[in-house]
């Protein structure tokens, strides 16, 4: 697989080496798959001149649409290598990198649309006694040079996420993707290359969040970053940033809400692919499960053998459904998380184990709010079980979080729908499925510590864009 890849930094239309390599690990096997030039932070100057030099804010509409559109054609044309690629490098089992694969396509034909729609509106100023004799309008204009810094658990799409929106809005980027999953983001600035994109208009550097990643974010000419990670180090960026605009999807401990009956089998098929998924290594995934108390015995008796037929094994098999963690290194964080619980009075119905970098999928009650495993992002394969008798009382239970990505509510009352679209203090609220529903063009993104701006191309346009008035007096 190594000889078919691009390794090198791609800085200005040009691959270059550096004088490191960093390998990339297959989570599942363990073996090295390919080995990456890894900048230490001195290309960043030349990547964000180039970027600036790219000449993308010159190029119509329709021709940022054209590009876009064989972006999409060509990931769609290359599914099974870049679904492959995803697996070998983050370990995610094949039907996920599958389905990621073909979302990433649908966000490149989204943004493309983007780029025909960018507009403005005229405005009646003489609607204010002081505007008389004055008409005026505004357009939308790209920043100019975005730093996108990407995560391993997506590793396409969410590149395409930020990548998609700032070419269509006009914009040029300097890509810092994970350097745990550096592969696909390095295939997938090939296919924009070739895609006819100006040198520049999309530069990646790979290297660590310490080096490359705070340099790009201190960078006097960079003029926006927009980040997918940890709290932790989205409140370093935005401490960092200044005056820049700063996008930030940062963690949750996204919960649903079963208030109903009429829905169980499906609030219990939905919430085992939520929790579980990737091995919960999802932004997204379900981490607490409310459940009206007069419903528990009857979920349970669907869920936990659900979570014991989970086929385990390897990856690029279609069979599998849990793979490893991204690194075994997160595996014993995960452990170390379980223990600490179950010392404060938690119970493992299901699970538990470590083996290497696979973590059993693992079902715990009598969680309180204060252990780590229940307040703070798991990142893994584990769910939190608690009952409720009011469902105001559940609201405020999934409200008392740092977090607020998203959340799930199962009902079929319209009024209890309502008051949790009210009340829930979340960037998004999802009536009767998980909470890790996501669709691309639809505005994603949190609330608290989850971060802030949104994503989803229209909305990524938006927030890549500046707003500058014309006023003309008649």
């Amino acid at each position: 697989m190594a000889e078919q890849l691009e390794t090198r930094l791609l800085i200005g239309g040009r691959w270059l080496e550096s004088g490191k390599r960093l390998p990339v690990i297959d989570p599942y096997s363990g073996r090295v798959i390919a080995e990456v030039a890894v900048s230490d932070g001195s290309h960043v100057e030349q990547a964000v001149a180039a970027a600036e030099a790219s000449g993308m804010s010159s190029l119509t509409g329709a021709q940022r649409h054209e590009i876009l559109l064989k972006v999409s054609a060509e990931i769609e044309r290359r599914g099974g290598e870049l679904t492959r690629l995803i697996v070998a490098e983050s370990g995610k089992p094949l039907r996920y990198a599958a389905g990621e694969v073909e979302r990433s396509a649908q966000t490149f034909s989204f943004a493309a649309d983007e780029a025909r729609r960018l507009h403005g509106e005229t405005l009646e100023l003489d609607a204010h006694p002081g505007g008389k004799g004055y008409f005026g309008f505004y357009h939308r204009f790209p920043l100019g040079v975005i730093a996108a810094i990407s995560p391993f658990n997506f590793p396409l799409n969410l590149v395409a996420h930020k990548v998609a929106p700032a070419l269509a809005a006009g914009n040029s980027v300097v890509l810092k993707p994970s350097s745990e999953t550096p592969l696909i983001a390095l295939k997938l600035a090939q296919i924009i290359q070739d895609a006819g994109a100006p040198a520049g208009a999309l530069n990646v550097l790979v290297g660590s969040g310490s080096t490359v990643g705070q340099a790009l974010v201190a960078h006097p000419r960079v003029k926006m970053v927009t980040f997918t990670g940890s709290l932790e180090v989205g409140q370093i960026i935005r401490g960092s940033a200044g005056l820049k605009r700063v996008t930030l999807e940062l963690g949750s401990n996204s919960a649903v809400v079963v208030e109903d009956g009429a829905r169980l089998e499906q609030a219990a098929a939905r919430c085992l692919v939520g929790a579980f998924a990737f091995s919960g290594q999802v932004c997204i995934s379900v981490q607490r499960i409310l459940l009206n108390r007069r419903l528990a015995e009857s979920f349970l008796e669907i869920f936990l053998p659900g979570v014991e037929a989970l086929n385990r094994g390897d990856p690029g098999l279609e069979t599998t459904e849990i793979g490893p963690m991204i690194t075994e290194a997160e595996a014993r964080r995960v452990e170390r998380w379980v223990a600490d619980a179950v010392g404060q009075g938690a119970r493992v119905l299901v699970g538990g184990k470590r083996e290497g970098a696979f973590y059993q999928p693992t079902v715990l009650d009598r969680v309180k709010p204060g252990m780590d495993i229940y307040s703070k992002e798991a990142f893994a394969p584990i769910v939190c079980l608690e009952t409720y008798d009011d469902f105001e009382q559940a609201l405020a239970r999934v409200n008392d979080s740092s977090y607020g990505l998203q959340a799930g509510v199962f009902t079929e009352s319209l009024d209890k729908a309502m008051i949790a679209f009210r009340r829930l203090e979340v960037g998004g609220v999802v009536i009767n499925d998980f909470p890790t529903f996501r669709v691309d063009q639809m505005p994603y993104g949190g609330v608290k510590g989850s971060g802030s701006g949104r994503e989803g191309p229209r909305f990524a346009v938006e927030e890549m864009t500046e707003i500058k008035l014309c006023c003309l007096r008649l």
